[in-house]
C-alpha cells in the first residue's frame, strides 16, 4: 500500500496534473518548479532531508481547521472535489431516467444535503434494526441481530467477508477475522500512557453515554449501558492480536470445517446464522484469529441480553452516526475528528456528502472522468514506466549476492507474472441494481451498504475476476494485491498538482511515481509477507531455507532501524508492524535509482534550477511524502498503522541508499548517517 495519511479520493485532469517520465519539450530553470520552491536553504540535508526538501512549503501551509493533515494528497484531493462536485451539481440538475448513472448520483448528493429531511427523520432510518436490537432475549437473538446488522454495514463482533483462499486463491471463501472492538484498536484497552488514557476515558464517560442518549435512552439507563458496552469491547481486546501479529500470513491462516467451527464455538450454530448472512451453504471456512471467536461464544455467557443491547446498539449508531442529525453527526466528529485525530472543524457539507458518495459508487463517478481526463496514451505511458521498473528489478535479482539461483529462478518467475493495472479499470462495474433516491440520506447509505456486502458474498462459489479493481481511478492510493500477484496504481496517484506534463523531468518522475509508487508496490511481491506467496498468489514456501534466514537477516536490521526512530513523546515507530511498508520503501527508491540512471536526462548530468539529475530524483521522491500531521493523528498512527510517519518514510530509506550520500555530501557527524555497516540493503 503506497499511504495512509494520502486521502482515499478520486481524479484530476492529467491534461493539467499528469505526470509522466516523457517530456515534449526541453526541461529549463523555473521559479514554478516544486522542487526548488518547496526547498528550505535554512535546513541542512545531511541533519533532516524531508525538512530540506518540502520545509518551506510546510511553512507556508498550516494545517487547516478541518484536517488531521495537510500535504500533496489534499492538495490534489481538493481540486478533484470541485470537479466531482459539478459532476454532481450538474446530476442535481439533469431529471435523469430513473436507474440511471446521472440518476443515482444526482439523488444521493439531494439527500445528503437535504438538511432539513435529515433533522426530521432523526434516528428513524434505523428503526427496524433498533426495534431488533431491543427484542433480544438470548444468545440466539443476539447472534441473529449480529448478523443481519453485518448485511448493511455495521461492524459488530462478526467479522465476515468473502475473500480469496490464501493457499488457492482461485477458490473465494468465507473468512471470519476479529472485530467488535469501538477504539481503534486493542492497544487503546491496555496502554496507560497519558494520551491513550485521556482517548480512553473521553470515549467510556462522553462519547458512548452521549451517543446512546442520542439514540434514545434516559442518562441513568445510557450510562449503564456505555459501562456493559466498553466492558464486553475490553474483553474481547484481551483475545485480540496486535498489530504486528495480524502480519504473519500463516499464522492468521487457519482453514477448518463448519463441525470443526461449531466445535470451536460450540454455543454457536454457525449454519443457522450463514442463513442470516444470506451466504449460499459452506462447508469450510478460513479463520484467521480462533482465540478471538472462542472469546466471542464465551462473552454471549458471561454478559446479559441488556449488556448485548447497548453493545449492538451503539455499534449501530455509531456506524450510522455521519448520515444523522446534526447532533449525532457532531457528536461523532467530536470524538473520531477532534480527540482521535486532532481536527478543530468538519469539513462542510457537501464535501463529506462527495466522500461518502465517492466511497459507495466511486466507479460511477470515475467513468464519468476518465471519459475526459484521461486518454489512453496516458494509460500506455504509465505501462511503459512500470516495465522500466521491471526490468531493474530483473538484474538486481541477477546480481543479488545473498540468494541462491534456484531461489532468483523463482522470483523471477514471479516478477514477470504480476499484472499492472493502470489509471482506470477496462472492466466496470455494475451498478444497476444499486437503488437511490431522494427520500432518505442514511436509507441510501443502507441500501448501498447492504448493495456492496451482496457483491462481495455473491463471488462465493465463482470464478475470480481478475478484471475488477479493488479502487476507483480517483483513489489518491495505489496497492499490490499478493492473491493476484498484481500491483493497482489509479490515475488520481500519479498527479503533481499545478504542473503540466511536459514539464516534469525525468528525474522528479522517477523518484515520485517510478520509485514511490511503482517501485513501491511492485517490491511488496517480495517484502516480509508478500515473499511467502507464489508466482500464482498461493500461500506457499518457494524459497530455500538458507535464502529465508538471509533474508530475514536483513530485515531485521531493517526493523531495529525504524525502532530507534522517535516520534512523539515515548512513542517510537513499530519497526516489525511497519516492515513490510519499510522494505517496500528501500526497494521502490533503489529500482527507481537504477532505472532513472538509464535516462538520457541522467547520463547528460545537466543541472536544473541548481540540482544534478540525482539529486532531483531523491527530492521528487520526498515530493511525494510532502505532508505534516497533528500529534494526535501521529499517535494513532504509531498504535494503528503499518506505515511510518511521512517523513521517515523519507529520512528512513535514505540513509541506506550510497547514492543518497553521494548526491547531498552527507558525513559522518550528520543525523542522517548511518555507519556503512548498519545499512539494510535487501532488493
Amino acid at each position: 500500500m503506497k499511504a495512509t495519511l494520502k486521502p482515499v479520493i478520486y481524479i484530476a485532469a492529467l491534461a493539467a496534473f499528469g505526470l509522466c517520465a516523457y517530456q515534449t519539450k526541453a526541461i529549463i530553470d523555473s521559479p514554478d518548479d516544486p522542487i526548488y520552491k518547496n526547498i528550505d536553504p535554512s535546513v541542512k540535508p545531511g541533519e533532516d532531508f524531508f525538512s530540506y526538501a518540502n520545509g518551506t512549503w510546510l511553512k507556508n501551509n498550516p494545517i487547516p481547521p478541518a484536517y488531521s493533515s495537510w500535504g500533496i494528497g489534499n492538495v490534489v484531493t481538493e481540486e478533484i472535489r470541485d470537479r466531482l462536485k459539478k459532476v454532481n451539481e450538474d446530476a442535481l440538475k439533469a431529471n435523469a431516467a430513473k436507474g440511471t448513472s446521472t440518476q443515482k448520483i444526482g439523488d444521493f448528493y439531494y439527500s445528503g444535503l437535504d438538511t432539513t429531511g435529515i433533522e426530521k427523520a432523526g434516528i428513524s432510518p434505523l428503526q427496524a434494526q433498533l426495534s431488533l436490537i431491543d427484542k433480544i432475549q438470548s444468545a440466539d437473538d443476539i447472534l441473529n441481530a449480529a448478523a443481519i446488522l453485518t448485511t448493511t454495514g455495521t461492524r459488530n463482533i462478526l467479522g465476515m467477508r468473502v475473500g480469496q483462499d490464501d493457499k488457492n486463491s482461485s477458490k473465494m471463501m468465507v473468512q471470519l477475522g476479529q472485530t467488535g472492538l469501538g477504539l481503534p484498536n486493542r492497544d487503546y484497552y491496555y496502554k496507560t500512557d497519558a494520551r491513550t488514557t485521556r482517548i480512553r476515558t473521553d470515549y467510556t464517560d462522553k462519547y458512548l453515554p452521549t451517543m446512546l442518549k442520542l439514540s434514545g435512552w434516559d442518562e441513568q439507563k445510557a450510562i449503564a449501558g456505555a459501562k456493559s458496552t466498553y466492558t464486553i469491547e475490553k474483553f474481547l481486546a484481551d483475545s485480540s492480536r496486535k498489530l504486528e501479529d495480524l502480519r504473519d500470513p500463516y499464522h492468521n491462516y487457519n482453514k477448518i470445517t463448519i463441525a470443526q467451527l461449531n466445535k470451536l464455538t460450540p454455543d454457536i450454530n454457525w449454519t443457522t446464522l450463514f442463513k442470516t448472512l444470506e451466504l449460499k451453504p459452506v462447508d469450510s471456512v478460513i479463520v484467521g484469529q480462533p482465540e478471538y471467536y472462542r472469546a466471542v461464544n464465551k462473552a454471549l455467557k458471561v454478559f446479559s441480553a441488556d449488556d448485548w443491547k447497548a453493545y449492538l446498539r451503539l455499534k449501530l449508531i455509531t456506524s450510522y452516526a455521519p448520515y444523522l442529525s446534526n447532533a449525532v453527526a457532531d457528536e461523532s466528529f467530536r470524538f473520531l475528528g477532534k480527540v482521535l485525530r486532532g481536527q478543530k472543524e468538519q469539513l462542510p457539507r457537501w464535501k463529506r456528502v462527495l466522500d461518502t458518495e465517492n466511497g459507495i459508487m466511486g466507479e460511477l463517478l470515475g467513468q464519468l472522468f476518465v471519459k475526459e481526463y484521461f486518454p489512453e496514451k496516458a494509460k500506455i505511458r504509465y505501462m511503459d514506466e512500470v516495465e522500466a521498473i521491471r526490468q531493474a528489478y530483473r538484474e538486481h535479482i541477477q546480481k543479488l549476492d545473498w540468494m541462491s539461483a534456484e531461489t532468483k529462478q523463482k522470483a523471477l518467475i514471479k516478477l514477470n507474472a504480476i499484472h499492472p493495472k493502470v489509471g482506470y479499470p477496462d472492466q466496470w462495474k455494475d451498478f444497476s441494481t444499486l437503488n437511490i433516491s431522494r427520500e432518505s440520506y442514511a436509507g441510501n447509505v443502507i441500501q448501498a451498504r447492504h448493495w456492496s456486502y451482496l457483491v462481495n458474498i455473491n463471488k462465493l462459489g465463482k470464478p475470480i475476476n481478475h478484471q475488477e479493481w479493488n479502487m476507483t481511478p480517483q483513489t489518491y492510493n495505489a496497492n499490490y494485491s499478493p492473491s493476484n500477484n498484481e500491483i493497482t496504481l489509479p490515475a488520481a496517484q500519479l498527479l503533481i498538482p499545478g504542473i503540466k506534463d511536459e514539464d516534469v523531468d525525468d528525474a522528479m518522475a522517477y523518484g515520485y511515481v517510478a520509485a514511490s509508487v511503482i517501485g513501491h508496490e511492485i517490491t511488496h511481491g517480495f517484502d516480509d509477507e508478500g515473499r511467502q506467496y507464489d508466482a500464482k498468489g498461493n500461500l506457499k514456501t518457494w524459497w530455500t531455507p538458507q535464502d529465508s534466514v538471509k533474508f530475514t537477516q536483513r530485515a531485521q536490521m531493517l526493523v531495529d532501524q525504524f525502532n530507534g526512530y522517535k516520534v512523539l513523546d515515548s512513542l517510537h515507530v513499530n519497526g516489525k508492524a511497519t516492515l513490510g511498508e519499510n522494505i517496500a520503501d528501500l526497494g521502490g527508491i533503489v529500482l527507481g535509482i537504477d532505472a532513472f540512471k538509464k535516462t538520457k536526462q541522467y547520463k547528460e548530468g545537466k543541472k536544473i534550477n541548481g540540482f544534478t539529475p540525482m539529486q532531483r530524483f531523491f527530492l521528487g521522491y520526498a515530493l511525494s511524502w510532502l505532508s505534516h500531521q497533528r500529534d494526535e493523528v501521529l499517535a494513532n498512527q504509531i498504535l494503528t498503522d503499518v506505515h511510518a510517519p511521512a517523513f521517515l518514510r523519507v529520512n528512513g530509506p535514505f540513509a541506506d541508499i550510497p547514492e543518497f550520500y553521494a548526491a547531498f555530501g552527507i558525513k559522518k557527524g550528520d543525523k542522517m548517517w548511518l555507519d556503512p555497516d548498519k545499512r539494510v540493503r535487501i532488493w
